[in-house]
């Protein structure tokens, strides 16, 4: 249960979808360089404006792309860049990107389709379970802010369901094709050792955000900053930041603290960045001005080169592998498992024994052990279930790529990582740098290779 290189892009979609839908889907892919199949050239302007009645604005393999689709995803990205703080580009700029992004993405899911590769009810209930999970909420309090906020929940299941779609065509036709030598990894180890650029850096922050609404006054705008101020000096006292980005923000992710995740420092606003640059882990920056509002931003986590600190949180799990098939189908394996956690909890049975007895793993006949694991270790969903425990605890079943898992947490510790260890995670970084161009060279080929037809909107 390798961690494949491409992440759940549904599950870190859900993080901002209590105001802007699948954000999975937001990230502009590169210009798909020269000209479609049939001599047609890249996406045109979309007309966004508000029409009574919806329109063919592109085809894709003969399947449609429709002006509310675009206009649907526009809004999106624009509300993404906005409470990110990322520069807005001229809206019929944006618009052809989403246009393009749709269409690529058209392109993979057809291809999934001719693949015969499909995703499970079970698999897209456990996405919208972990999506909840992330922003700390019930699984009905997040349909609930979805409802409050005009997301439908059919589209937002369907949205997962093609992310997870894309996931497994990614992994089925990318993760295959790369392997990284010793020579790479004493490379990029080498590379690292003497690198202070920022473009090397990975950074964890979180975030307060005072929006400033659109048309407020200089008198209202310097209200907002003083409020911002205000929690920014009770951050630096020593208030509890993530209570204070609970209490106070205005953006998606103060439900789970403000905090927005461990990334290269190139993957955040630079006015971010730049705030931040000389603080150390713990530090409190601004506030600083967007264009959504004034942000108060507290430092997490900040690694120089890519490497993560030498001192680790490892965990020593064990889990119970059911392999659904023509003799046990998914939802019979999840009802198996669910019976085996009812009576281990109840005193009725005993973990390792059932393991022992049931799994289809190959840890079996140690019970279900999976030693000691480092962070990022197993596929996403299964270290997300795992982080969620506290040691003793047992999660509900996960479906993962895998099978069907159910997961116990038995302890965790403080260690040190040896050298051996410090390699592979190293080995580890430079698989996912490698997939990343793979998949870039990947994703301009099926675009290639897709015939698209763009049209006029109607006069």
């Amino acid at each position: 249960m390798t961690k494949p290189a491409f992440r759940l892009m549904a599950c870190l979609a859900g993080v901002a979808v209590l105001a802007s839908g699948a954000q999975a889907q937001l990230r502009m892919s590169p210009q798909m360089g020269g000209s479609t199949s049939g001599g047609l050239g890249a996406a045109r302007p979309v007309d966004t404006s508000t029409r009574p009645a919806d329109f063919i604005v592109a085809v894709v393999n003969s399947e449609p792309i429709t002006n509310n689709e675009v206009r649907n995803r526009l809004v999106r990205a624009e509300q993404q860049m906005a409470q990110q703080g990322a520069p807005m580009p001229p809206r019929d700029q944006l618009a052809r990107q989403v246009l393009e992004r749709l269409v690529t993405e058209k392109a993979q899911l057809q291809l999934a389709r001719d693949n015969n590769l499909k995703v499970e009810e079970s698999a897209v209930d456990a996405a919208e379970a972990s999506v909840a999970r992330q922003n700390q909420v019930s699984l009905p309090e997040l349909r609930r802010r979805m409802a409050a906020d005009g997301i439908q929940l059919s589209q937002f299941r369907a949205d997962l369901r093609n992310q997870l779609l894309l996931q497994r065509l990614r992994e089925r036709e990318i993760e295959p094709r790369v392997r990284v030598s010793d020579l790479e990894v004493d490379q990029y180890i080498r590379e690292q050792q003497g690198s202070t650029d920022i473009a090397s850096m990975e950074i964890n922050l979180a975030q307060v955000l005072v929006a400033v609404p659109e048309g407020s006054t200089d008198a209202q705008a310097a209200a907002l900053q003083a409020k911002a101020q205000d929690i920014a000096t009770r951050a630096r006292a020593g208030e509890d930041f993530s209570g204070l980005a609970r209490q106070f923000s205005d953006a998606p992710d103060r439900a789970s603290g403000g905090v927005l995740g461990l990334r290269n420092a190139e993957r955040y606003p630079p006015l971010f960045v730049d705030a931040v640059q000389a603080l150390r882990a713990g530090g409190i920056a601004g506030p600083v001005r967007s264009g959504a509002g004034f942000h108060v931003l507290k430092v997490i986590e900040k690694l120089q080169g890519g490497l993560p600190g030498v001192n680790i949180t490892q965990s020593h799990a064990r889990h119970i592998l059911l392999r659904p098939g023509p003799q046990l189908s998914e939802s019979a394996a999840r009802e198996r498992l669910a019976g085996f956690r009812r009576r281990i909890l109840a005193g009725q049975a005993d973990f390792a024994a059932l393991a022992k007895e049931n799994s289809q793993d190959g840890s079996a006949q140690a019970g279900g052990d999976l030693g000691w694991s480092n962070p990022g270790q197993f596929v996403p969903e299964f270290e997300e279930a795992l982080d969620a425990l506290s040691p003793g605890q047992i999660a509900e079943p996960l479906t993962t790529r895998f099978g069907v898992h159910l997961i116990q947490l038995v302890e965790r510790r403080e260690n040190t990582l040896s050298q051996r260890e410090q390699r592979e995670i190293a080995r580890n970084i430079v698989r996912e740098k490698k997939l990343d161009e793979a998949y870039i060279n990947w994703i301009q080929d099926v675009r290639a290779r897709a015939y698209v037809e763009f049209r006029d909107p109607p006069q």
